[in-house]
């Protein structure tokens, strides 16, 4: 299997553990960011909303993940942005044992069941391609806290290593453009 594919199911399948399908008809109406702390881990589609507003903010992100001397890219790989809310803030405490930021094999990641996985929040997911130096752009963000998620490849074919899927929370203010090194 090329390179290429490998990283497209490699990002397919960190995506499957991190948006589902199937789930009710979600509503857009826009509202505020969930808080940042407590609330309730259920799905609710209205806390959501707030990010499908539009907005000035963006995020300029670089992987430059290394481990043991290794360096490792997501060179034509996706890039999940997730915005935060209480149910997604728990998924990430399941699938990272985080809700800030993680570094942890791909396959253990991939491995865990998150609660309600029966969930459709895809539609609130955005998408990016990192490009061959391992950069991403998401423009036209509205304010608010969001999950920068990729999996990074050892750069080196063949080289002892496995995929690691990369977890940073950010937090978007003032219609800024957040510089995001994962």
């Amino acid at each position: 299997m090329n390179a290429r594919l490998a990283g497209a199911m490699g990002a397919a399948l960190l995506v499957s553990a991190c948006a589902c399908r199937g789930g009710p008809a979600l509503s857009r109406a826009p509202s505020a960011p969930p808080p940042a702390a407590g609330g309730t881990a259920a799905f609710r589609a209205a806390d959501f909303a707030w990010s499908q507003a539009p907005g000035k903010g963006g995020i300029d992100g670089q992987l430059t993940y290394g481990q043991s001397g290794q360096a490792f890219t997501c060179a034509n790989a996706s890039v999940i942005l997730t915005p935060e809310t209480p149910w997604v803030r728990a998924r990430m405490m399941v699938l990272y044992n985080s809700d800030k930021s993680a570094a942890l094999p791909a396959a253990e990641v991939r491995g865990r069941t998150p609660p309600e996985r029966s969930q459709d929040y895809s539609d609130f997911v955005r998408r990016a391609t990192c490009d061959a130096q391992s950069h991403f752009t998401f423009s036209g963000l509205p304010d608010g806290p969001w999950f920068v998620i990729t999996v990074a490849k050892p750069v080196t074919p063949g080289a002892a290593g496995r995929d690691v899927a990369i977890m940073r929370r950010v937090v978007l203010k003032g219609g800024q453009v957040a510089r995001v090194r994962l």
